[in-house]
């Protein structure tokens, strides 16, 4: 179903939701980062501050990790600032986002001038994706995998279908790496019109340095760096992204995704021992959406015993009923279900 509504708040994130002496629950980046190796990396940096930022060697080491030619590789100040890129680089007719999803790109392209189209998909069939929703006419399409805050990770042959000659493909893989092995990943793939996002908050826990990349053939990288700003990246965060795209930081992100694997079921288990919470799909993110009714007085009473949760009504296709929570080791989990279970019981 395709919709164009406006009653929702795009601008509005989970670090709204967090508060002073809250557990933090509604961000979803990856608990007890950024660690002490990248740290001393970025630290080690500021000694070229007085120095513009070159970003040949970030280049590199990103397009190493992903084994393309860095041609195909654009750094961004965080995957919000590619977003912006892509609104004002390309000029679609009709642009289509797939919703339930980060606010973010639709957001952008609104701003830009463009009006934007909506698929929705619902919780009856899991959110999953049905290519054939998406209108054929639509000459950019938008879609997050795995999805926030659905938690859904689409296959990559159901992404391939959207892919159109005629048609920019963006798929944003945010939380890619959370996923163990990155199975259903398009940053590889030769696709005509495909552009991946990418970034290293979530798992690096680097929201603050604002750090993210963009994969996609040359030609359509230099239609969005032609509306980028000089320097757009810092010294500080180039440095991140070197450290981040080698072999010790490659393996350190595959055993978080596992450990992630772990501390979801975990969560999950806990949360389907409630009645009167239901979970749909199969969850893959670093966090999971549930439906619960009364969830606005729910948060509010989380918030209280000193819990902070993510709120879903703020994303095109939930309503009121939906919180979005961010998986924790399972002693934060433990915790927090204790006060759930007594809230809503």
């Amino acid at each position: 179903m395709t919709l164009r509504p406006d009653d929702f708040d795009l601008d509005h994130h989970g670090d709204l939701e967090v508060g002073h002496g809250l557990v933090d629950l509604a961000v979803n980046v990856r608990a007890g980062t950024p660690p002490g190796w990248l740290v001393e990396e970025v630290g080690a940096s500021l000694t070229d501050l007085a120095a513009y930022p070159r970003q040949d060697a970030a280049l590199a080491a990103v397009a190493a990790r992903h084994r393309r030619d860095p041609s195909q590789i654009l750094l961004t100040a965080g995957a919000a600032e590619a977003f912006v890129l892509i609104a004002r680089a390309f000029r679609p007719r009709h642009p289509v986002v797939v919703h339930p999803q980060f606010t973010e790109p639709e957001a952008a392209l609104r701003s830009a001038g463009h009006l934007v189209d909506r698929v929705i998909l619902g919780p009856e069939t899991g959110f999953a994706l049905d290519p054939r929703a998406v209108p054929s006419d639509a000459d950019l399409v938008v879609i997050g995998n795995p999805t926030n805050p659905t938690s859904i990770l689409h296959g990559a042959d159901e992404l391939r279908e959207l892919a159109r000659p005629d048609r920019i493909l963006v798929v944003d893989e945010a939380f890619m790496d959370a996923v163990p092995g990155e199975p259903e990943s398009l940053v590889g793939a030769s696709i005509p019109g495909l552009v991946v996002v990418r970034s290293l908050t979530k798992t690096w826990g680097l929201a603050g340095l604002r750090v993210g990349y963009v994969v996609a053939a040359p030609a359509l990288i230099e239609q969005l760096a032609a509306v980028q700003s000089q320097w757009p990246v810092s010294t500080p965060a180039l440095a991140a992204a070197i450290a981040c795209s080698n072999e010790r930081a490659v393996a350190e992100a595959a055993q978080a995704a596992a450990d992630l694997d772990r501390q979801r079921a975990h969560l999950l288990a806990g949360l389907r021992c409630t009645a009167a919470v239901s979970t749909y799909g199969v969850a893959r993110g670093p966090f999971v959406l549930v439906h619960v009714a009364g969830a606005a007085v729910v948060r509010e009473q989380l918030r209280e015993r000193g819990f902070a949760v993510r709120r879903g009504d703020t994303f095109p296709g939930l309503g009121p009923d939906w919180l979005r929570i961010a998986v924790r080791p399972e002693s934060v989990t433990d915790a927090f279900l204790k006060v759930w279970q007594d809230v809503l019981g």
